[in-house]
Parts: C-alpha cells; structure tokens; sequence
C-alpha cells in the first residue's frame, strides 16, 4: 500500500500544489490552472438552481438520469453520426477522471501495459497504478506533436491490453488526424486491443479543424471506451459531469467498477446538463470561437516577448519553450517565475516519464478573461 501510494504521489501532484500555493502566496496571474475564470451560460445555471428546488437532491440512478442519458444519446447523433441507445450504452459519470479510472479498473489486470500518449493528463498514471498496471508512454514530440505510428506500434507487446488516447490533447493541444486515428484503430483491431479515448476537449478544435472520435473508424465501436464531459465545454469544471458511450457490454464494465468508486453524484446538476447539451450550434460555435481568440492574444503575446509558441489546434491550453529566453529547465523557471514576475504557469516535465523531451517547456491556460491574459502578458514582460 506505501509503495501505491508512492506512486501515486508524483511529482505532477507536488508541483501543482506548490505552484497553487506560490501563486496565491505572491498575489499572482495563475494561468496554470486548467479551469475557466468565469462560469457558463445563466440558463444552465438556473436550471441546475430550479432542479434544487424542486427537490432532485437524493441520489439519482446510478447510470445517470434517463433525460441526461437521453441528451447524450442525441449529442454523440448530432454532431458524429454514433448511435446509442440511452439506456444500455451510456453511463453518467463524476467528471471525465472518475471515467478514466473507472475503464482502467474495469479492463486493466495488474501486469498489464497500458500506452498513454505523452506527455499525458497526470490522472492517466494514477488510474494506471491504482490498476496495477504498467504505464507505456509514446511521446509526441516539440514542435508539432505529431503522434509516430511506428512508435505506436513499436510500443505494443503481448501483455499490452489497452490504448488510452487522448484528442485533443492535454497538455500539448494536438488534434490527431484521420491517419493517425485510422492507424491507432488498425493496430487496435489488428492486436485485440480496448481503446479508451479521452474527447473532454472535443468542442475546442480551432481554425476550421474538427474533432473525430475513434468510436466511428472501423472494427472500434465493440472495443471503445469513449468518454465526454460537460466541465470544458459549458465552463462548469466543478461541477463533476462527465460519460462512457460504448457497447452494452463496454458501459456495463465500467459501470461495474465506478458503482465503487461514487456510485452517483451531481444529482441538481444532471438535469441542467441535459439542457446544455440541446443548445443551438450558436453556443458550441461562439465558445470555440472565443476560446480561439483567448488562445491568438495568449500566443501572440508570449510570443512578442520572445518564447518560442507552439500554437495549440485544440484545448485550452498553450505550450511554450523557454530556451530562447536563456532558461533550459521549465520546473526552475516555474519556480522562478511567481517571484520575479507574479505569474504562474506548469513545467511540462511533470506530464512525461522522459522528462529530458518536456525539460524546456511550459504550458499556459488561456481559458481566462482577456483583462487577466493582458495582465499576465504585461507582468511576464518584465522578465
């Protein structure tokens, strides 16, 4: 059990904390923070009000409301074609990382080897080790982050069992493209592999580009755990609504393992997702288009003061290399910089197992008001 716990302490753990706390310490722009500075939408926030008064406070049913289900049902329709039935092939979760860790224990036996794409969402190595299994990473690489196929395949051994891909991508904010979803869907077909996919980010695809889930290629449907949340997409991080679509016999897995973990949750707030996810295009077209010219004023700002910008396709987040400011390590200069500028963003060393690929990078959040970014911008000028 010390040793689990050893595990799951990792540095990713430690240096969030500690830059949490430099920044409130030193009164600092946190843009390391991957959550929005302002809430969603009024009407989804009054109707999660009127689900509380009107009594939906108890715990609702375990594989989420049958209007939540329903609306996620109609949202996977709508905007890929994938057809799933409400009541078997969708599951209610807390939040896209109980989701995560729930098809982990649901599919992976300790020994196994699990390859996540790196540098990679810090919950994918604590879901992997509370598994018991053996974290394989295959590294996308500065500048473009383009995921090599040969490596993939390269990295796959008999005692692999699962893929777990994640597009757009956290922290490097890499879109993969449709060879490179036809490539991970051969090679999953071809080695009888799960594949759980990570989408949180799929309505954040920017400069025309779109999000294409893995679910839809050829021989994936039986062997995809796909996995949505509302926290990105209606700026309600807090709010902990996220879901599995998949197979009966895939939801009915995960669900076996996350009826243990919270059994349910989020019971106001279910409702008032179900409604948010019926909005028009106007709102999933305004949101990207806004969360774009974040990213634009972020980028050509960092970039003006000589960092050299790797202009994410999706997210909400930016990576940076620190070199041409004369820094080689992102922890030192994340360290450095609440200090000596009042900011405070993350080292991408703490997303790798091959640290020395992340040493020189940083990433950013610009999911913040643009009086916040210009403020962030204008004290990092002093460096």
């Amino acid at each position: 059990m010390r040793e689990l716990a050893q595990r799951l302490h990792g540095l990713g753990t430690t240096i969030f904390a500690e830059m949490s706390a430099l920044a409130v310490r030193t009164g600092s722009v946190n843009l390391g923070q991957g959550f929005p500075d302002t809430d969603g939408p009024d009407s989804i926030l009054e109707d999660a009000i009127q689900a509380i008064r009107g009594g939906a406070n108890q715990y609702p049913p375990g594989r989420g409301i049958p209007a939540l289900r329903l609306a996620i049902a109609a949202h996977q329709d709508r905007f890929y074609g994938l057809k799933y039935d409400p009541d078997t092939q969708v599951l209610v979760t807390t939040g896209a990382t109980e989701a995560i860790a729930a098809a982990l224990l649901a599919y992976v036996e300790p020994g196994d080897e699990v390859i996540a794409l790196e540098p990679y969402y810090d919950s994918y190595a604590a879901g992997i080790a509370l598994a018991g299994g053996k974290r394989v990473p295959v590294t996308l690489r500065a500048p473009d982050f383009r995921l090599d196929l040969d490596e993939l395949r390269a990295a796959v051994t008999d005692r692999t069992t699962v893929l777990l891909i994640n597009s757009p991508h956290n922290p490097t904010g890499t879109v993969l493209t449709d060879d490179e979803l036809r490539g991970i869907a051969a090679l999953a077909v071809e080695r009888d592999l799960v594949v759980i996919t990570d989408e949180v980010y799929e309505h954040l695809v920017f400069d025309g580009g779109r999000h294409i889930p893995l679910a839809s290629y050829e021989g994936m449907a039986e062997r995809t755990v796909s996995i949505g949340s509302a926290g990105k997409t209606f700026s309600v991080t807090g709010w902990k609504i996220g879901w599995v679509t998949g197979t009966p016999e895939v939801v009915t897995a995960v669900t076996t393992a996350k009826q243990f973990l919270t059994y349910v949750s989020g019971a106001p707030f279910q409702p008032a997702i179900a409604g948010a996810l019926a909005l028009g295009n106007d709102y999933f077209d305004g949101f990207r288009a806004t969360m774009q010219a974040k990213r634009d004023r972020l980028c050509d700002g960092l970039s003006a003061l000589g960092f050299g910008v790797f202009r994410p396709q999706g997210t909400y987040f930016v990576t940076t290399d620190v070199r041409p400011l004369g820094f080689t390590d992102g922890i030192e200069f994340c360290r450095m910089l609440p200090e000596k500028a009042g900011v405070v963003a993350i080292p991408h060393q703490v997303f790798y197992d091959n640290v020395e690929a992340g040493r020189p990078l940083v990433r950013w959040a610009f999911c913040k008001q643009d009086e916040v970014i210009d403020e962030a911008l204008t004290r990092l000028a002093k460096l």
